[in-house]
């Protein structure tokens, strides 16, 4: 069985492992700056595609957390990632904020609203009801639906936010086709991400606090899979899957000196 210590390459969840609202967990700083002293290659992973990486590397250095914008992979990096391998006129409406209008530039793809191949949704914080409607039309007229993450809703200062797959429960319900989900649990983004780094699935592991998105993905593609306690997940929560991950701990500092 592989142990921490043989692992090269290192893939972590954000929040809940690196970052509570927005405020640093115990080890986090020096599990990152271990990873920097020992040249471990590592990504930090997010299915938030509201921010570009230089976006998150500001908030997370505000959070006290320094990481750089080359070290982080969003759910709308490997949206942009998918859609450059599949063929077609490469033109998207996009439904989303910078992080994945961006992405999907950086794609080499046209955003318009004329008979697009794709529709993209992301998360946002300003969805319309004529956006909503506008994808629709699309896609009942052939356009290809993606979404860059499942979440249904996400978290806030006030409570719980409407998310990305919420909205896209509603553009389902309406055309009757289901989109194709590229962000955790899917685990294209575990792949593209090791892409990115050059990573084997061999030597690379994945830190989250999720059972059933980070460690269920991790485990599908073949990666060490870590889960810390200082998230969703507890203990008792662990037996409710028929899966378990290769070392439970309590937060990302008790992995420092296994590293």
């Amino acid at each position: 069985m592989r142990k921490a210590r043989d692992i090269e390459c290192w893939l972590t969840d954000m929040d809940g492992v690196l970052v509570h609202e927005e405020q640093p967990l115990p080890g986090a700083a020096e599990l990152i700056q271990r990873w920097v002293d020992t040249s471990k290659r590592f990504l930090v992973l997010t299915n938030n595609s509201l921010f570009t990486p230089r976006d998150l590397a500001a908030r997370l250095k505000r959070s006290g957390l320094r990481i750089p914008q080359e070290n982080i992979w969003t759910s709308a990096m490997a949206t942009g990632a998918f859609l450059a391998d599949q063929p077609g006129d490469k033109t998207a409406f996009v439904i989303g904020e910078a992080g994945l209008t961006t992405a999907v530039h950086d794609a080499g793809f046209i955003i318009t609203e004329t008979d697009p191949d794709f529709v993209v949704l992301g998360e946002t914080r300003n969805i319309s009801f004529e956006a909503i409607t506008k994808a629709i039309r699309l896609i009942t007229n052939g356009a290809r639906f993606i979404v860059t993450n499942p979440d249904t809703t996400g978290p806030s200062k006030d409570g719980l936010l409407p998310a990305a797959g919420a909205v896209a429960a509603m553009i389902t319900a309406a055309t009757n086709r289901k989109p194709y989900v590229v962000g955790k649990p899917n685990p294209m983004m575990f792949r593209s991400a090791m892409r990115r780094i050059e990573a084997h699935s061999e030597s690379t592991a994945m830190i989250g606090d999720r059972m059933d998105t980070d460690i269920v993905a991790g485990m599908e593609a073949g990666l060490h899979t870590v889960l810390v306690l200082t998230g969703l997940t507890t203990t008792a929560d662990v037996a409710k899957y028929p899966f378990r991950p290769n070392q439970i701990l309590g937060g990302v500092n008790e992995l420092i000196d296994q590293i």
